[in-house]
């Protein structure tokens, strides 16, 4: 749908690289009062992908939330691909979303057709998903942002969390990365558009391929790879897990164009931001190249799964996911404890 009011230059920032950094919200929840339950087996506490309550023996409710300002100008791939991330933290967490409500937000020059046309993006993501959306919250102001609270289910027992890696686990990742980079070179018209459409149909794919195959392996730790980059998301795991991630650089999956513009210069700032959260806790082995490391800092928006499963079945795994997530690759492999949580290697 073409529009007279390009949707990515009414917001000050896009897609993932919204996020406040990491480190800095961990410090903003500090010492807020909470009422303890048994039956929330996942809070916030653990810096996971969403919560978990028990409802019965056989059921857990998975709850979560995900929304941020336009990453394409097109309105109705702008509201599928928001409700497609949102989604993904129901996923990473070994469960399928139910339920979602919309939450929007409409900049004061969209015009109805541009606001209807979100909202059906994100209603297709949902049917796709299997889930359905029943409602929500819409207002004005001065920002467009768009996305969904969601609820899924799964079994109590079989539970994903971003803490469980064990030392001898292997690490799968099952989408490319690089999209910070190539929208923010998009901006200054320096992305083709075959590259363009390549990357928004990627960030459109919901992870529920990745999903459906990964829980009939014996997976011991899951996340999704969206604003805080790899290596952030990785670092939650690694302490969480109490173990070292190893990441082999030259295994990574990337859009090889991403390479290019990182060299030039196009860096988007949630990179920066993930950079500063993250690099104390990397320690480098062999010659990587600073375009590459800020790939692997690069804030991604609806970004692929990564997780943790014993070496033995990873491979067969893998084999699995080549049959409806071609991208899918083993990205490294988890230690004991050393001195630093993440090794990058070369």
């Amino acid at each position: 749908m073409e529009t007279d009011v390009k949707l990515t230059k009414l917001a000050s920032c896009a897609g993932c690289g919204a996020k406040l950094g990491a480190g800095t919200l961990a410090k903003m929840l500090e010492g807020f009062q909470t009422h303890t339950d048994p039956r929330l087996i996942v809070g916030y506490d653990k810096s996971d992908d969403a919560s978990v309550y028990v409802l019965d023996e056989n059921t857990a409710l998975i709850q979560t939330t995900d929304f941020f300002p336009p990453i394409v100008d097109d309105p109705y791939l702008y509201g599928k691909i928001a409700a497609t991330n949102a989604m993904s933290d129901v996923y990473a967490m070994g469960g399928e979303p139910k339920l979602a409500l919309n939450i929007l937000c409409a900049a004061e020059s969209m015009e109805e057709d541009t606001i209807r046309e979100i909202l059906r993006g994100g209603y297709d993501a949902a049917y796709e998903a299997g889930a359905i959306i029943t409602g929500g919250h819409t207002i004005r102001g001065a920002e467009p942002i768009y996305g969904l609270a969601v609820s899924g289910f799964v079994h109590p027992e079989r539970v994903l969390t971003n803490s469980g890696a064990r030392p001898g686990d292997v690490l799968i990742l099952t989408k490319p990365l690089g999209i910070g980079i190539l929208t923010t070179g998009a901006k200054a018209d320096m992305v083709e558009k075959p590259v363009l459409d390549r990357i928004y149909a990627q960030m459109a794919t919901l992870n529920k391929a990745a999903r459906d195959v990964m829980v009939r392996y014996p997976v011991h730790a899951c996340t999704d790879v969206t604003g805080f980059s790899l290596l952030g998301h990785s670092l939650e795991m690694a302490q969480g897990s109490g173990c070292t991630l190893h990441i082999q650089a030259q295994a990574v999956p990337y859009h090889k164009e991403a390479y290019e513009l990182a060299a030039m210069g196009f860096i988007p700032a949630g990179a920066y931001r993930n950079r500063a959260f993250a690099e104390g806790s990397v320690a480098l082995r062999g010659d990587i190249p600073l375009a590459l490391q800020d790939i692997f800092y690069d804030p991604q928006t609806s970004g692929g799964l990564l997780f943790a499963l014993p070496r033995e079945a990873a491979q067969a795994c893998l084999t699995a996911l080549g049959e409806t997530v071609p991208q899918a690759a083993i990205i490294g492999y988890v230690t004991e404890k050393e001195e630093t949580w993440l090794r990058l290697e070369m």
